[in-house]
């Protein structure tokens, strides 16, 4: 799957919370966002891409999810926040280079054929939430488990793994089928990470001693030296040039990415255009982690996560032609299922403290909502999805918002951006009006009747913005006439 990560460390927050986030890129797969009950968790759980099956502990967590409404190829619950207040987001697809996955090949299910035995695959992508989620109290906790799940089994696919707590965000990468390494993210720093391996730093002798900031398999070390993986000169500590690619590609599907966000983080303390550019779109030494000049809020993960290379001549919706627009890979896609920011809140009492903010289809034209997670049930307009599009959830809405807009952009935009500010607006005074009335109260039950209220008002307002984008699009139709026309 081809995604985008942001991970936002609590010091660099506007308010100290701690949120990862990121585009799930899949195939248009239809989604819907759940809880979980521990009653709802399997016991023994059968991968369909891999075929692997694995026992799970006894005493699974509630937790939320956002599922493929079909489930031909498996579960993919994407995202969630567990009732421990734990947040997991699974997978960015990242890459590697032939001489990690030839020392380490990946663990692909392969069927019995010419006489050969069946191989059962490694967990992947369909997987991980699923396997880890309802079982952590903590970030570290979140990549210990996964770790101890990839030395046993394998992986089928080269990925990238976020973890957040109210004091902790953990990021792990997997190398080749068993290997691993995680970092805890600074918590005054923002982490950008477009489909490539990203750590660019790594502390061995922390890995290998207190363990206070870096993790990693107990061979690593031994790994790189008898393959011959580390590319770096010069003392330097590159981890990039040791497990990751320098492909043509990356420089038009990857880096622009890193650089749209991080133009955007650090407009004053890096140059990113002109001759004198530190960074350009096809840089590959961009920072996994920056220093942001300001604090970052929400909507700021919002706008980085809905970015199409706007204010440069790159964008592939500007009204004349730069003879550079849609060179690059956007941010926001077509094909993105769902899109969350799972935030962890320090200034609310513990059963509240998670916050999800939820996005279905292309993050360039939709919007995004606000939900309290420590809830039995989501309501109707979140979870009740069908194969067949219908305006009543959001998800098919979004989708049908975004087909039409992307056609008259120029047209729709100003309706597209009023609905999306008016949603985080009214969101936000719900969240603020009822985070105030259950901490006076101590009625955290109230949670599930805010999300309700969220849900109708974002029901009333996508449909009054697709009713506009459906209006535009259509007079604009090519088929189009008067009677006056010539």
């Amino acid at each position: 799957m081809a995604c985008t990560t942001v991970l936002v460390g609590k010091k660099a927050s506007n308010d100290g919370s701690a949120m990862i986030a990121r585009t799930d890129d899949g195939h248009f797969d239809i989604k819907k966002m759940i809880v979980v009950p521990p009653a709802k968790q399997p016991k023994k759980y059968k991968g369909v891409a891999s075929h692997l099956e694995i026992i799970l502990p006894e005493n699974p967590m509630r937790y939320t999810a956002c599922p493929n409404v079909d489930p031909k190829e498996g579960v993919w619950p994407a995202t969630g926040i567990n009732e421990a207040n734990v947040g997991m987001t699974a997978t960015e697809t990242i890459t590697s280079n032939p001489r990690v996955l030839a020392a380490d090949p990946l663990v692909v299910y392969q069927d019995a054929h010419d006489g050969e035995k069946k191989v059962i695959g490694g967990i992947g992508e369909e997987d991980m939430v699923l396997l880890v989620l309802p079982y952590i109290h903590s970030a570290r906790e979140g990549v210990l488990r996964l770790a101890s799940l990839l030395e046993q089994y394998g992986t089928y696919e080269s990925n990238g793994i976020a973890f957040n707590d109210e004091n902790e965000i953990w990021w792990l990468e997997t190398i080749g089928g068993h290997h691993w390494m995680a970092r805890k993210v600074p918590d005054d720093v923002v982490v950008i990470n477009p489909n490539q391996f990203g750590m660019d730093a790594f502390d061995f002798d922390d890995a290998f001693g207190a363990q206070e900031a870096h993790l990693c398999s107990a061979d690593l070390r031994t790994f790189i030296e008898e393959n011959h993986l580390d590319l770096n000169q010069n003392g330097k500590n590159n981890t990039r040039d040791i497990f990751g690619s320098h492909r043509d590609m990356d420089h038009i599907y990857n880096t622009p990415r890193a650089w749209f966000m991080g133009r955007y983080l650090t407009p004053y303390s890096h140059r990113w255009d002109g001759e004198n550019a530190e960074f350009t779109p096809e840089s590959d030494n961009i920072p996994w982690a920056l220093v942001p000049d300001r604090k970052i809020a929400v909507e700021d993960v919002r706008y980085l996560l809905s970015g199409h290379y706007q204010g440069t001549p790159y964008n592939p919706y500007t009204s004349h032609d730069t003879g550079l627009r849609g060179t690059y890979r956007s941010i926001g896609i077509n094909r993105t299922g769902v899109t969350s920011i799972c935030q962890i809140r320090s200034n609310v009492p513990d059963p509240i403290k998670g916050l999800e903010w939820i996005c279905f289809g292309s993050t360039t034209f939709s919007g995004w909502i606000p939900v309290y997670t420590n809830v039995p049930q989501l309501p109707e307009y979140l979870r009740n999805v069908k194969m067949t599009p219908s305006t009543e959830n959001l998800y098919w809405s979004s989708r049908l918002i975004g087909a039409m807009a992307d056609k008259s952009f120029a047209s729709t935009m100003q309706d597209i951006e009023r609905y999306q500010d008016g949603l985080a607006v009214r969101g936000r005074q719900i969240v603020l009006k009822y985070d105030r009335m259950m901490t006076e109260t101590q009625n955290f039950d109230l949670a599930s009747e805010a999300n309700q209220k969220i849900c109708e008002m974002a029901k009333s307002e996508t449909n009054t913005v697709l009713g506009k984008v459906l209006q535009t699009s259509s007079e604009q139709m090519k088929n189009g006439y008067r009677l006056s026309d010539n």
